[in-house]
């Protein structure tokens, strides 16, 4: 009998393992990614008072790494978040990144005002540490690329648009600073053509993938809570838009998360 062949091993760049909607089953969301794949994820820290928990499950499971952060909608709480205790908190070995953070017009749930702090607190702390910055952008397009050249020009840092649903300005404009993108279930989603546009010209090279679990459900999951199985679906659309093999898409993506989150160990080639 001929064996079955193996899943490409993926990475999903950005999940919330943390969040209430995963609690009652953790084990098997994992063992369900591993079936289908995916290798390693970087669960995202979006407030501080819940890094313990996030830095918690990291211990629980050796293939999952974290990111410390204050996300854009939570930028305005009692105590706005500085540089420095993010670069302290990074002193944990599972810590790989930094936010999310960035700016989300479209919710606003904080203050512009507040958002653009934080937003540069984070980008301090990534150019301290040199891990990358995870950016979250919502309708927010030019003030997300004008902070990030203006704080480059102070100093470089290393990131990504996570979930990236802008246009091909931003997208050149994050290239040209050296930035990947991640794209998550949102480009197999029927209205997203310009999306998808963008996905099939970001160099490969570039290129994350992401579930961003519990939201996001690509296709043909959309409707139900989405977890990092799921990134598998996401990479074989993401393939076929540009025309190569999944195994390649996979390769390339997985490839470009542990350069780009080079504190992150790769887990060891099967076979």
């Amino acid at each position: 009998m001929k064996p079955t062949a193996s899943p490409p091993m993926l990475v999903d760049s950005h999940c919330h393992l943390s969040f209430p909607d995963f609690a009652a089953e953790l084990d098997g969301v994992m063992e369900r990614a591993a079936a289908a794949g995916v290798a390693s994820m970087l669960t995202i820290c979006t407030r501080l008072d819940e890094f313990g928990a996030v830095l918690e499950l990291t211990a629980r499971y050796p293939n999952l790494h974290c990111s410390v952060g204050v996300h854009p909608h939570e930028a305005g709480e009692a105590h706005p978040v500085d540089a420095a205790t993010l670069c302290d908190m990074t002193r944990e070995p599972k810590v790989v990144g930094i936010g999310e953070t960035g700016l989300d017009y479209h919710y606003e749930h904080s203050a512009r005002a507040d958002q653009k702090a934080s937003f540069r607190a984070h980008i301090a702390a990534a150019r301290e540490t040199g891990l990358p910055l995870i950016v979250h952008s919502r309708a927010a397009d030019d003030d997300t690329a004008g902070i990030l050249a203006e704080e480059t020009a102070v100093g470089a840092f290393p990131g990504l648009i996570h979930c990236f649903t802008s246009g091909p300005e931003l997208a050149a404009r994050a290239l040209e600073l050296g930035f990947y993108m991640s794209f998550s279930g949102i480009v197999t989603f029927k209205n997203a053509t310009d999306l998808r546009a963008v996905a099939a010209t970001v160099p490969l090279d570039r290129l994350l993938i992401e579930t961003d679990a519990p939201y996001l459900a690509p296709v043909p999951h959309r409707g139900k809570r989405n977890e990092p199985a799921f990134v598998a679906d996401t990479a074989a659309f993401v393939a076929e838009l540009r025309g190569i093999p999944t195994e390649a898409l996979a390769e390339a993506t997985t490839a470009n998360f542990f350069r780009l989150f080079a504190r992150a160990q790769a887990p060891p080639p099967c076979g």
